[in-house]
């Protein structure tokens, strides 16, 4: 029993004087997890204990000796009683606590060796360092971003929870990115790049930014990493990518296949329109003609719907370019007019322009693309129009120029005004549909918006419509308005005809140019001798009689006709031969022009010269006069008809012909030196290779053997800018769209011909 005493004695005045040295933290407080900060320093740690204590305890106790001072205890206690086991269990728990003491004494030890001394002031920023980095890690948790610390080797130092999570590794220190399942995708920029990780949900895509810095506590260099997940993002970038290379495909495809409808549409409608107009040189009947002329109109229809067509496709491809120049609006405008007045005159309306007297007579814009504008937008209330008329006003608002043209047409719905610029919309019967694509008011609300203008409409149903063309102009020269507002002064008109759109447009020309017109209509002739001729107030100067007037100027209007006025016969070109002209001072054919207006008024002409072909859709008119010099001519067309017709052209315009119908052929005969001709025509697509490869390899073999090159007339029935340059560029002298026009091909041939005797 003593012997238990005195030993139980001396291990607890051991511990005693192991704990009697003063400290300033217990040395359980000090942190020792490698995932938490840590402050250390010398004052944290104790003075060293006795070390005779620790190694008898490790020598003795811990290596064994405990055991059989435990063997020896467990004896005694079992010999002793209750009072010496207690003692021999308070032993074995002191024996622990002191073992414990030593190895985390030992281990704060070493951490204090390896941490370089901080300062007070160090210690503060380091805290201060700590708690921002803690801060921005919860804040990128919740927001769901990655942040990863890396060394310079770049293995992890430490990661947030949501990179933890990402990635299904709890602790992930010491690993490379790589090795943590990360796939890196190639750069986007400096520093940045996408990151791919695996997750239970599938692949994200993160956007990774990577930061250099330096760690304030050990003064080593860190890669600070940023990551968010952009995986929605790059889909989506990636599906707009897509969608716009599936775009342009198929707007290449369209492209195509509109440039491959437009040559095989061209190629037949050259050789039905030209057949057209070979026959109509031959001797026909009225009822023959009339054939003709009905083949005519639907052939230059659908000569316009191919047009419609490839403008559409131009301007929806963003290759649409206006070529503005100085040119007079009025005869522009007058001659669509004139084009248009068969169509009106065949259903039995009527079809007027007027200008008013501010307007400039030369301006700047495209009269190619105004023209086609206008030609859509007139045709248009001319097809919709029953009765009544359609009538044109040109005038000056402002810097713009605004063309209205009105209509006593159905009208139509709010609806309809809303969609009827929409690209294939249409309004009307079903009969009013059919007669068309429903392109020609959408192409042109498109062209002017290409001018800076607008196309609008105003309409209600059963009052007819008014479209409004309007665009800012640029004047070329100084205005004539002061002059025109002349040019009538002194006529005192009297006009007698119905109550319409021509005279409307009649009085108001009149008007404008200087001179004073009273309209007459057919409700106010009972009193009309009377009433007009004894008006001292205004001495009249000349008669104009609408044709529709007639029967009751003849039966009823001697007192007009013994008057003393000039007389003038107003008469559509249909019905011009219907009435007796000779009782008339002049006459002037509908739809009126304003130059032959100012001829007639002031005395200088009787009449007008034959307008039909004005009136009527444009047609070819042959050539049938022989040429200066006859041409030996080769043409290189594999069509048949094509071939019939342009050799037919060239033949009437007394020029030898010679025919091949492949590329091999035509270059065989244009090398020969012996019967080389003057000028080939050809057309751009035969069999034996492509049209341009062809000039190219003609244009060589005459540099290589020293020939004289020939004149190249290109036909083609592709009307693309684009094909037009390459021909030129590959040797063409000139390049001519089908179908072709019989004048402007003998015009080039002979041109090009005398180019090349000058040449020679």
């Amino acid at each position: 029993m003593s012997t238990l005493a005195n030993l139980q004695e001396k291990l607890v005045a051991a511990i005693d004087d192991d704990h009697a040295a003063p400290r300033e933290r217990p040395v359980e407080d000090v942190p020792l997890s490698a995932a938490d900060p840590i402050e250390i320093s010398p004052a944290n740690i104790p003075d060293a204990p006795h070390p005779a204590f620790p190694q008898w305890l490790q020598r003795h106790w811990l290596n064994g000796g405990g055991l059989i001072a435990g063997v020896a205890f467990l004896s005694v206690g079992y010999a002793g009683g209750p009072l010496a086991l207690a003692a021999l269990l308070c032993l074995i728990a002191l024996a622990i606590v002191a073992a414990d003491v030593f190895r985390k004494r030992n281990a704060a030890r070493k951490i204090v060796a390896d941490t370089p001394t901080l300062s007070e002031h160090e210690h503060d920023r380091l805290w201060e360092s700590n708690e921002s980095t803690s801060l921005l890690a919860t804040i990128h948790d919740a927001l769901g971003d990655i942040t990863v610390t890396r060394d310079i080797e770049r293995r992890i130092i430490h990661g947030n929870a949501t990179f933890r999570k990402l990635i299904g590794k709890s602790n992930p220190e010491g690993l490379t990115l790589e090795e943590a399942g990360l796939a890196f995708r190639a750069a986007t920029a400096s520093q940045r790049q996408d990151a791919e990780i695996t997750t239970p949900e599938g692949p994200r895509i993160f956007a990774w930014h990577d930061i250099m810095f330096r760690d304030p506590a050990s003064g080593q260099l860190r890669i600070q990493s940023v990551a968010r997940d952009v995986t929605e993002e790059r889909q989506a970038a990636r599906l707009r990518e897509e969608a716009r290379l599936k775009a342009e495909y198929n707007s290449a495809a369209k492209s195509r296949l509109l440039a491959t409808v437009s040559h095989e549409i061209r190629t037949p409608l050259s050789g039905i329109l030209g057949m057209n107009h070979l026959l109509a040189q031959t001797p026909l009947t009225l009822e023959q003609a009339n054939y003709l002329t009905g083949i005519r109109q639907s052939g230059n229809a659908l000569v316009q719907l191919v047009e419609d067509l490839l403008d559409f496709s131009t301007i929806e491809v963003g290759r649409f370019q206006l070529r503005p120049r100085a040119e007079h609006l009025r005869p522009l405008l007058e001659g669509v007019v004139e084009m248009l007045a068969h169509r009106a005159h065949e259903k039995g309306i009527e079809i007027a322009a007027t200008v008013a007297a501010n307007v400039p007579e030369t301006m700047e814009f495209d009269p190619a693309r105004l023209r086609q504008v206008l030609f859509n937008v007139i045709g248009n209330a001319v097809k919709f129009t029953q009765t009544g008329g359609v009538l044109i006003r040109a005038g000056l608002d402002g810097g713009e120029l605004v063309i209205s043209v009105r209509d006593s047409g159905p009208g139509m719905t709010d609806e309809e005004q809303a969609r009827i610029f929409g690209e294939f919309e249409q309004a009307g019967s079903m009969l009013d549909r059919s007669a068309g694509t429903g392109l020609g008011l959408a192409i042109s609300a498109r062209i002017l918006r290409e001018f800076g203008g607008a196309l609008s409409v105003s309409s209600a149903k059963d009052e007819g419509s008014e479209f409004t063309v309007r665009f800012p102009i640029s004047v070329v020269g100084e205005s004539e308005e002061v002059r025109r507002s002349e040019l009538l002064e002194g006529s005192r008109v009297l006009l007698l005809a119905p109550e319409g759109a021509a005279s409307t447009a009649i009085a108001d020309t009149i008007r404008t140019l200087g001179g004073c017109c009273r309209l007459i209509g057919l409700g106010d002739v009972e009193n009309l001798p009377r009433s007009v001729l004894k008006d001292e107030g205004m001495p009249l100067t000349d008669l104009i009689v609408d044709h529709r007037m007639a029967p009751w100027y003849f039966r009823e209007g001697t007192e007009l006709a013994a008057s003393g006025l000039r007389k003038i016969f107003l008469v559509n070109p249909e019905e011009r031969n219907t009435h007796p002209l000779d009782l008339f001072d002049a006459w002037l054919i509908r739809p009126l022009r304003e130059q032959s207006l100012i001829d007639v008024l002031s005395g200088r002409m009787r009449g007008m010269e034959k307008r039909d072909v004005l009136n009527s859709p444009p047609e070819f008119s042959l050539v049938t006069t022989e040429a200066d010099v006859a041409l030996n001519v080769l043409l290189g067309e594999d069509d048949p008809v094509n071939a019939m017709l342009v050799r037919a052209m060239l033949a009437k315009a007394g020029h030898r012909v010679r025919l091949v119908e492949d590329f091999g052929g035509l270059l065989a005969r244009a090398e020969n030196s012996e019967n080389r001709p003057d000028i080939v025509v050809t057309d751009l697509t035969m069999p034996g290779g492509e049209g341009a490869a062809m000039l190219a390899q003609l244009r060589a073999l005459e540099r290589r053997y020293g020939l004289s090159p020939l004149p190249v007339i290109v036909l083609t029935a592709d009307s693309r800018d684009a094909i037009r340059r390459q021909a030129l560029l590959a040797g063409a002298d000139a390049v001519i769209v089908k179908p072709v026009d019989p004048q402007r091909l003998i015009a080039q041939v002979q041109g090009l011909s005398k180019q090349a005797l000058g040449r020679a």
